[in-house]
């Protein structure tokens, strides 16, 4: 397996304890709009971007007036009030840390937008590590098409197979094997081992993988942990 030189990074459900919280902001917002639409039928679409959220919630289109007002107005909730409660996961700041002194490249993969993601990493207390950047309104298509690991790669200078893609959804790892990225899963977000198929190994949350990170780099423990 080539060097590894590039880790492309989700931050919701993966840096920071936020998929619950962007999950009520959908909910609030659809019912303001006039749409009822329960928080377990959202939470599961937590880590696609509004472009795929929107129809499947409602049938608007998200590029049309209604949809861009939605988008907007579940942005305002989740910013101004539910996000200065969420904390980062463990260990979050010192893997980024870590992959800094190795010098391999640390890369935002998120399907949030380019306000969201500003005040995601400024939460997570990370947005000083990171080296590039890739977001949902750099890319036609967010997660789990491969739109936005394409993008990173390119903007990172690197090749698929130098890189490993970190999330904790299906979208994430599908947009990864999509983009021919090995992706690697957290159980932090709330979805099973099973949801996560395809991953090359699978932690609990990020402060696991730190602690197994050499193995992961010399492919020693591609494989399911706990």
């Amino acid at each position: 397996m080539p060097a590894i030189r590039g880790f492309l990074l989700d931050i919701d459900g993966t840096l920071l304890d936020s998929n619950d919280a962007h999950a009520e902001a959908w909910e609030r917002a659809l019912a303001e709009a006039g749409f009822a639409v329960p928080f377990s039928r959202i939470r599961p679409l937590v880590g696609m971007g509004g472009d795929k959220v929107v129809p499947l919630l409602t049938g608007l289109s998200a590029d049309s007036p209604e949809g861009e007002r939605l988008q907007e107005r579940r942005g305002e909730i989740f910013r101004s009030e539910l996000l200065p409660a969420l904390r980062p996961f463990p260990k979050a700041r010192e893997l980024l840390e870590e992959l800094g002194r190795r010098r391999i490249r640390r890369v935002v993969a998120t399907s949030a937008s380019e306000e969201d993601m500003k005040v995601l990493l400024e939460q997570a207390g990370v947005g000083d590590l990171m080296d590039e950047t890739v977001t949902h309104d750099d890319v036609d298509r967010s997660k789990p098409d491969p739109d936005i690991v394409a993008t990173a790669l390119a903007k990172a200078g690197l090749r698929p197979e130098q890189a490993m893609l970190v999330g904790d959804t299906p979208y994430d790892v599908e947009a990864a094997l999509r983009a021919g990225v090995p992706p690697i899963g957290v159980r932090s977000g709330g979805w099973r081992d099973n949801d996560l198929h395809g991953a090359v190994a699978v932690f609990d949350d990020v402060s696991e993988l730190c602690a197994h990170l050499d193995d992961v780099l010399l492919s020693k423990r591609l494989a399911k942990v706990g």
